[in-house]
């Protein structure tokens, strides 16, 4: 790949070690790649090469929106990245790019608009009734994340995907390894695999279906010959994936809640801040370590006076985005009045999170259970002694002891 710039100068290459952060942490590596400015290049610890890191809000945007900058075009190749593995599916709509991207999407965009996802918020509200009900059953001390935060959103997900109760566990356990970095490509490859086998039965059984849910949506679209079962099972197995994300983003939120008692406190004083405070917490909680999945410039393209070249690999980070000082006036501090919030935690542009609408649902809906039902809940051990997940490549609490 090339490293000159339009003024004539490289930049440095920096190592971007897959660090085990502490807590909530801002990673000081990505810090330091912000301070030395909006464009930069990293080498991860997997992968070859190196690639240009984009960390402002504006050019994040400019980035994950630009036809120039492909997806599809990382399939075939071993670029930098922080996982150990890459084992996508060729079909898998995180790699695709419009037109079929937007072919794909539109076949479930139904169960993620507005009104999709109020058809699941009353039983939403029923499970989480339930787990807590079960919580404060048990009494303390508890751990919240195996108790609430986990089992919750994996309720919800295959609640919206069509998914039997019966089947949760197995989907949990098929995820975890899949974003799983411990576990070496063998096992991820073969959890994907499985995962794979079982949504192809089950949008089969779905072929012209007309129900609401996404594996009747995907079996209809299959049986319309608007998308291929492979194309199906690839957006199944992404969806499924992506709804486990609410139990770091939210065991991070009650984090910094039984951390922060006083913010606690005002959201449980103020219960119509709590949509605004959720998407606070949102853009401030560190979701991922590094970053997610590059982009392969087409072309040529000039982003904020640095040349990219067609072949290179580009990386936005949206945890930067999310800290840009020119759009989050001090970015570092949790304020619950912020407005406007244009955070960037759903990602932006055609592959913005399809269920970025229902994540913050589960979010509200979790903050409203906990804070009104278990008024005296606080963190049972010291923050520092709360373990959080080591070689994941998704941020958050393996567990959250709590008492109350």
């Amino acid at each position: 790949m090339s490293q000159e710039t339009l003024t004539g100068t490289a930049l440095p290459v920096r190592q971007w070690p897959a660090l085990d952060l502490a807590g909530v942490d801002f990673d000081p590596v990505l810090r330091e790649l912000m301070d030395e400015g909006p464009v930069t290049r990293v080498r991860l610890p997997n992968g070859e090469d190196w690639a240009w890191l984009v960390t402002r809000h504006d050019d994040v945007r400019r980035v994950t929106n630009d036809p120039r900058l492909s997806r599809a075009a990382v399939m075939d190749r071993q670029v930098t990245r922080l996982a150990p593995h890459f084992v996508p599916a060729r079909d898998a709509v995180g790699l695709l790019d419009p037109p079929d991207h937007t072919r794909l999407r539109r076949s479930v965009a139904s169960a993620f608009t507005a009104g999709g996802v109020e058809r699941v918020r009353e039983k939403s509200r029923r499970m989480l009734d339930e787990l807590v009900d079960g919580l404060l059953g048990g009494g303390p001390p508890a751990d919240l994340t195996a108790a609430v935060l986990s089992p919750f959103p994996i309720a919800v997900i295959c609640e919206l995907m069509g998914v039997p109760a019966a089947d949760r566990q197995s989907m949990h356990d098929w995820t975890q390894l899949i974003l799983s970095a411990t576990h070496g490509a063998d096992v991820s490859e073969r959890a994907r695999d499985e995962m794979g086998d079982y949504f192809t039965d089950l949008i089969g059984l779905r072929e012209n279906s007309t129900g609401e849910d996404v594996t009747s949506l995907l079996g209809a679209a299959l049986g319309r010959g608007e998308i291929t079962l492979e194309e199906a099972v690839g957006l199944a197995v992404l969806v499924q994936i992506g709804g486990e994300a609410v139990t770091g983003n939210s065991g991070q939120m009650f984090y910094v809640l039984l951390t922060r008692p006083d913010l606690a406190e005002r959201l449980r004083a103020e219960p119509g801040i709590r949509a605004q405070a959720v998407d606070e917490l949102l853009r401030w909680i560190p979701h991922r370590n590094a970053v997610g999945l590059s982009r392969i410039a087409m072309e040529d393209v000039e982003i904020q006076g640095r040349l990219i070249r067609a072949g290179d690999a580009v990386y936005v980070s949206y945890l930067a985005a999310n800290r840009d000082p020119d759009v989050f006036p001090d970015p570092g501090t949790i304020d619950f009045a912020r407005e406007p919030n244009p955070h960037l935690a759903f990602g932006f542009g055609p592959h913005y999170c399809v269920g970025g609408m229902l994540a913050k649902l589960e979010s509200e809906l979790l903050v409203d259970a906990l804070l009104d039902r278990v008024p005296g809940l606080r963190l049972a051990v010291p923050p520092e002694e709360v373990p959080f997940r080591k070689g994941a490549l998704i941020r958050g609490p393996l567990a959250l002891p709590v008492t109350w």
